[in-house]
């Protein structure tokens, strides 16, 4: 819902600091109680965030790699399948705070309605709105369906870290569909960074063998968000992650994060 998992964490603290404030032995449903008050307290931040400066550059969410992706315990993760896909994330960052909170209570979550409806403060009748044009809009945006199966996924992954390990433009292009998009989301933090998407293999290449060739990086495949992307590393630090949307054997769109920003849960 928020998109990074530093606002997550501070959502859930805040939202257990209110429950020790009014204490659990007169709450009657406290599991209830807690998605609610988790709810209100994210629809908040969502509406400070949408007054702060404007992002510089693209937008994407921070990643989830590894340790994050494939929590030993069951209870420690929700299985959301596709709803953790950077693609679908970034497009939910596009929804207005009340949108996005009605779409994931009832279509991830399975809230009902009504409960919803007490956490946007709103008419029962207003979520299913919420939600109607959420899902209108992510229909629209999101990206397609192909089938690809996780071995493919993997090889393709494979292929693109070894030609960006090989630092060889030819290589790299040979592994992207000709019209492959390209997304680097540094924050304005990184100079010379693309602050708009980037179309065409050439282009793409081109862009990545800028940011990354030439530095001694590794690049490891990994889980990200679900599927098999890339992570770029320099003497142990993550430098970026590499979102890789792939049909067939080629990547058809790949969404970087380099912003340090939203690398830093990586390195804890």
């Amino acid at each position: 819902m928020l998109g990074t998992l530093t606002d997550a964490e501070d959502a859930m603290q805040e939202t257990f600091v209110r429950l020790t404030r009014v204490g659990a032995d007169g709450i009657e449903d406290v599991e209830g109680w807690l998605v609610t008050v988790a709810g209100r307290v994210c629809l908040d931040m969502l509406r400070a965030s949408a007054t702060r400066r404007r992002y510089v550059g693209p937008w994407l969410p921070e990643p989830l790699i590894d340790q994050f992706a494939s929590a030993p315990d069951p209870a420690d993760q929700v299985t959301l399948d596709d709803t953790i896909r950077i693609a679908l994330l970034a497009v939910l960052h596009t929804l207005s705070p009340a949108e996005r909170v009605a779409f994931v209570l009832h279509d991830v979550f399975g809230l009902t309605f009504q409960a919803i409806s007490e956490i946007v403060g709103r008419s029962p009748a207003a979520p299913r709105k919420l939600a109607s044009r959420a899902r209108a809009v992510i229909r629209d945006d999101s990206e397609p369906r192909f089938d690809v199966t996780g071995a493919q996924a993997e090889s393709v992954a494979e292929r693109f870290a070894a030609a960006c390990a090989g630092g060889d433009i030819a290589d790299l292009v040979a592994v992207l569909a000709p019209d492959v998009v390209g997304e680097f989301d540094s924050g304005g933090r990184i100079a010379g960074a693309p602050q708009s998407a980037q179309v065409g293999s050439e282009l793409v290449s081109i862009v990545l063998a800028d940011s990354l060739f030439g530095a001694g990086a590794d690049f490891r495949v990994a889980d990200v968000n679900g599927r098999p992307g890339v992570v770029v590393s320099l003497r142990g630090q993550v430098m970026a992650v590499i979102d890789l949307e792939t049909e067939g054997h080629l990547v058809r769109a790949l969404r970087a994060i380099g912003n340090p920003e939203k690398l830093a849960h990586l390195t804890r």
